[in-house]
């Protein structure tokens, strides 16, 4: 609810953000060197830098989170809805968006009506809507529910969805959704995690981030952690300091598996990522060390 945000410093980050330059802003995510929660890992401040010029800018926060066995998102819709929502607000005032849509899985009938609810309380606030927080800034933020599509976890078939059209990825090059995105309008399209990530790194720096985690795996991130774990759950850790082995084991993570079988295998980073047998259990959760392995992070599910 708005009161408990507000208590717990809510929004107070955007209102340091408004009074800051937009490019600081950007500059402040760059230096946090966070990459996309959403699956592809991409930096966001640098996707947020290839925007090109144009007066109709547009931001999508991917919501749809599709990958079996992968809950994070739909925890953070329904648990802690503002965060999102002042997320994307700075996300907007960084990048210059005239519009701002949160795509939410059809199926997450509960987040929906705590994100609606979250956002209407937000507009009553006046931390979104025209002239926030008395800055000047405006920008509107529409929640638009998916019709459960598994391909609309896609950006470009998110993008698509949001058209109107059956959600179908696009062919990419020659036009990625930074140059030609929503309405063939220059678009971000970053996840509901990443969003969530971002009030921390203005409020702290991005120097503080960047200062958890290791390499180009920084910060913290949430894994979905389920399969033959006695333990199950969704769990915050800090990148590259901690491995699938501590995830799994550990007494307040997984616990071990399931009545003291051992590990045959396990999904490292959601159904699309290639599995890995038990002797890859002892690698770090950080995008470079999994890659090297020969897999990905992905989503953050592990199995």
């Amino acid at each position: 609810t708005l009161e408990r945000y507000v208590a717990t410093r809510g929004y107070l980050a955007l209102r340091k953000a408004l009074s800051m330059h937009p490019e600081e802003v950007c500059a402040e995510v760059d230096k946090a060197s966070l990459l996309g929660r959403g699956g592809a890992g991409f930096p966001a401040g640098r996707k947020w830098s290839m925007l090109r010029p144009n007066p109709v800018r547009y931001l999508c926060i991917n919501g749809d989170e599709s990958e079996p066995a992968t809950f994070k998102d739909h925890m953070l819709i329904e648990r802690d809805p503002h965060q999102i929502i002042e997320g994307s607000v700075i996300t907007a005032f960084a990048i210059g968006a005239t519009q701002v849509f949160i795509y939410i899985r059809g199926e997450f009938g509960l987040g929906l009506e705590r994100m609606q609810t979250a956002l209407n309380e937000a507009y009553s606030y006046g931390a979104v809507g025209n002239d926030i927080f008395g800055s000047g800034f405006s920008v509107d933020v529409v929640i638009h529910p998916g019709a459960g599509a598994y391909i609309c976890g896609d950006e470009t078939g998110l993008l698509e969805s949001l058209e109107g059209k059956r959600g179908f990825p696009r062919i990419k090059p020659p036009y990625y959704p930074a140059v030609m995105g929503l309405y063939n309008e220059p678009t971000v399209v970053n996840n509901v995690e990443t969003m969530s990530n971002v009030p921390w790194i203005v409020l702290n720096g991005g120097a503080a981030f960047a200062k958890l985690g290791e390499g180009a795996s920084t910060g913290t991130r949430m894994f979905s952690l389920s399969g033959h774990v006695r333990r199950p759950g969704n769990y915050e850790v800090e990148m590259a300091k901690t491995t699938f082995a501590d995830l799994i084991n550990a007494p307040v993570y997984g616990q071990g598996i399931r009545k003291g079988n051992a590990l045959k295998c396990f999904i490292p980073g959601g159904a699309s990522s290639p599995w890995f047998g038990p002797e890859n259990v002892g690698l770090a959760l950080s995008a470079d060390a999994v890659g090297k392995a020969g897999s990905m992070l992905g989503s953050g599910s592990i199995v």
